[in-house]
């Protein structure tokens, strides 16, 4: 038997084993083994995904044009530019071509001032069509983002209560998600903006809130009855698997409250599900902004959305069918990018479809 093997299985401990790691070879095992988390293997996926990113991209972009742009633009999405206190109606202004100028413009250029162009024409109340697609973009985005915070504090709310609590806490919740599941959402908005509509009215009166209008306050109000049931059964589902793990026995164990279990243990370890549905469900609440304005549920004229923007060009659609064309390709670049984004998240932060 040779020396090493002899070595091996001597009983005698080896001192040199213990001695403390040299600066090289602390520097050997980090460059071998660099330090990470599961959420910058998430970027890191993200990141490779083109098509998610890209999308990503649009979504900003999109976001700063619709904040930024209404601020230095020159005309005002509400101003009617062929009317001027104390003379007759301009006709001109209404109905021009993208890129195209008025009579009264036109003599401007000729007098040698400078006029800023109307991108996308101006509509038949002549106002300039191009911030008026800007602020509508601004106010569904708006729509969507806020809607989906009200689902997803309602529906983590309640998902993590009735996961948590189970038993008849969790059998009663889960009775009501099937009812609510049961109703016609569509209805239930036809029926809220007409009963709540005068109220609404009274009581929002002289506020921020009597621009927005009583329909789309409405929809907020749906949202919060209805829209959050996903959610909840999402989040329940999560807590029901990550209940029974060590950690929060240890912790109940130790005394600690429901409210700091859920919060502290239960939530981080299911919060990448919660963002990529929260993502998820941004494009579908844009979508039903957009078709309920498209029905005339939506904002308060002169307010525009994107959905109130093609319901009005329906009117002239023979003569100006790129009025159409823009806040539909609008809506299905937001919503596109979006729905895109979030199957990047899901796909780069799903840990069942990361192993």
């Amino acid at each position: 038997m040779d020396a090493n093997n002899l070595k091996r299985m001597s009983a005698q401990v080896n001192v040199d084993d213990f001695l403390p790691a040299s600066e090289e070879e602390k520097a050997y095992m980090v460059k071998m083994r660099p330090s990470t988390t599961a959420f910058k293997d998430g970027v890191r996926r993200l990141k490779k995904n083109k098509i998610a990113m890209i999308s990503f991209f649009v979504i900003v972009i999109v976001t700063l044009s619709a904040i930024f742009i209404p601020m230095f633009w020159p005309y005002k999405y509400e101003a009617m530019l062929g009317m001027q206190p104390g003379k007759p109606v301009d006709a001109s202004f209404k109905n021009l071509a993208p890129m195209q100028y008025s009579t009264t413009e036109l003599r401007k250029i000729e007098a040698g001032e400078k006029v800023f162009p109307h991108l996308f024409g101006t509509d038949a109340s002549g106002r300039d069509y191009f911030i008026r697609v800007v602020y509508g973009t601004r106010i569904s985005l708006a729509v969507g983002f806020f809607a989906s915070i009200i689902v997803l504090v309602i529906g983590l709310t309640i998902g993590a209560i009735s996961g948590y609590a189970g038993g008849k806490v969790d059998m009663i919740i889960m009775r009501i998600v099937d009812i609510i599941y049961s109703l016609p959402d569509m209805l239930m908005i036809i029926l809220l903006a007409a009963s709540l509509k005068m109220t609404l009215e009274r009581s929002l009166e002289g506020t921020v809130f009597a621009k927005i209008g009583t329909n789309i306050i409405s929809l907020f109000i749906i949202f919060a009855l209805l829209y959050w049931v996903s959610m909840a059964r999402l989040v329940r589902g999560q807590i029901l698997s990550l209940r029974e793990q060590e950690y929060v026995l240890a912790a109940e164990t130790a005394g600690a409250k429901a409210r700091w279990i859920i919060w502290k243990h239960l939530l981080p370890n299911c919060i990448s599900v919660i963002v990529i549905s929260t993502a998820l469900q941004i494009p579908s609440a844009i979508f039903t902004e957009s078709y309920l304005s498209f029905l005339g549920l939506g904002v308060n004229a002169p307010m525009p959305s994107l959905g109130s923007l093609a319901s009005d060009a329906l009117n002239g659609i023979n003569s100006y069918p790129y009025r159409l064309v823009i806040p539909a390709v609008v809506i299905s670049l937001i919503v596109l990018s979006l729905n895109l984004f979030g199957d990047g998240l899901r796909d780069a932060f799903d840990p069942k479809l990361n192993g």
